[in-house]
């Protein structure tokens, strides 16, 4: 070949390397995706907008501090509206047109089980920050909430014990209260207690006489309120009018709704709470949140369990793709079965347990005083969530993409 020919053969060489070092300098800034649908208005708004403001509070300081792997967030994000049938718009359209990476989505079990078959058909990844019912063994779905074996299983003993072990239950007629309301049943049962009554709500409810007058003749020694959205939410001001003043067990009052304080007291007086966040936490941990949460949105009316779950999850989803090296669902996956993926959360170290992929959390038990200020009578730290994998849910080996409940549990 001659000089010529060489030095023209160099030249190529070093275009074509000069192409790859441009292509590899693009692809390290192309942006990680991130869907975020989330309620912003509707029924549930009032709890799940400080989702949003976390997802987006978690992904500036990461993006300040270098992004991932090079990579910055972009949030791709969609009201949902409190309606299930957007969710199902929205998740095709974010997963297929938007090409998200991850996705961040829904509050209530209905819109978690209104999108999660397309999620699973779409091969996509999502993240459930909601405390729910329990069950989801889906190896499409990461789980930072609280479940009821860890709410339950903490909240009814202590009310047993406290007030009495007779227990009446008002419950959202759909999956979340249904189920749930079968975990306080079993655990009324185990610790020797009688349920004095159980009633389902439908969604959209906002009287309540009939059954506030079925709880005075029943005469139970606390009440587990398992409701859901604004409208249920008008129970309490008038339990309080007719002058139920009997304690209330939940896991979703407070910790969600802020009632203790969108409420006239003393209304929710008395209503015991097991949450793994609320703003009132008084740690250095929860506090340096707090601040920087209120910092940019000066104007949240309350930083709930949702906000915090939603905000570590971006912080896990940080810490899972940069280990993987990958967004890729499978290799992520394969991060998780390694069964060390944690972190130091505001609430408390946490963990992703690699057979439900739900997360381990510090349960706070929030009492509500007469003039809605909150104290903490007890701390749970570090309860795992035990019961899908113990019930036979192992991701790390094979993936139903289903739900399971106490009475429908994962065959063996």
């Amino acid at each position: 070949m001659t000089r010529t020919g060489l030095r023209g053969l160099h030249a190529a060489v070093l275009a074509g390397t000069l192409v790859l070092a441009s292509g590899a300098a693009l692809a390290a800034e192309k942006p990680i995706k991130l869907g975020v649908l989330e309620d912003q208005s509707g029924d549930f708004a009032v709890a799940t907008i400080g989702k949003v403001h976390a997802i987006q509070l978690a992904a500036d300081e990461i993006n300040k501090a270098g992004g991932i792997m090079g990579r910055p967030l972009e949030l791709v994000v969609y009201d949902t509206q409190s309606d299930n049938t957007r969710y199902q718009e929205f998740m095709r359209r974010v997963l297929q047109r938007d090409k998200a990476d991850a996705v961040f989505a829904g509050f209530s079990s209905a819109s978690r089980e209104a999108y999660r078959p397309i999620v699973d058909q779409l091969n996509g990844l999502a993240f459930y920050n909601n405390q729910y019912e329990g069950g989801v063994c889906d190896g499409h779905m990461i789980v930072t909430g609280a479940v009821p074996e860890q709410q339950f299983s903490t909240l009814i003993p202590w009310m047993m014990e406290k007030y009495g072990k007779k227990v009446y239950t008002l419950a959202a007629d759909y999956n979340f209260g249904q189920i749930s309301a079968e975990w306080v049943r079993n655990i009324v049962k185990q610790h020797g207690g009688e349920m004095a009554g159980e009633e389902f709500i439908p969604l959209g409810v906002s009287q309540f006489s009939q059954s506030i007058q079925n709880i005075q003749k029943a005469k139970p020694d606390f009440i587990v309120t398992l409701l859901v959205g604004t409208a249920q939410a008008s129970y309490y001001e008038q339990a309080a009018s007719a002058n139920v003043n009997l304690p209330m067990a939940s896991s979703v009052n407070v910790g969600q709704g802020y009632e203790h304080k969108r409420f006239k007291p003393p209304s929710l007086k008395d209503m015991y709470v097991t949450t793994n966040y609320i703003e009132e936490i008084d740690s250095p941990q929860s506090k340096a949140f707090l601040a920087k949460f209120k910092a940019k949105f000066p104007n949240e009316p309350y930083v709930n369990q949702e906000a915090e779950n939603s905000y570590l999850a971006v912080y896990l989803y940080k810490q899972m793709v940069e280990r993987a090296k990958s967004t890729n669902r499978d290799d992520i996956r394969k991060v998780i079965a390694q069964g060390d993926v944690c972190m130091d959360a505001p609430e408390g170290k946490v963990c992703i347990d690699p057979k439900s992929q739900h997360m381990s959390h510090t349960i706070y038990l929030a009492h509500v005083n007469a003039d809605h200020s909150i104290d903490f009578p007890k701390v749970w730290p570090d309860i795992k969530p035990y019961w899908l994998g113990e019930a036979g849910c192992d991701l790390t080996k094979k993936d139903p993409m289903a739900q399971y409940t106490p009475s429908n549990p994962p065959p063996k």
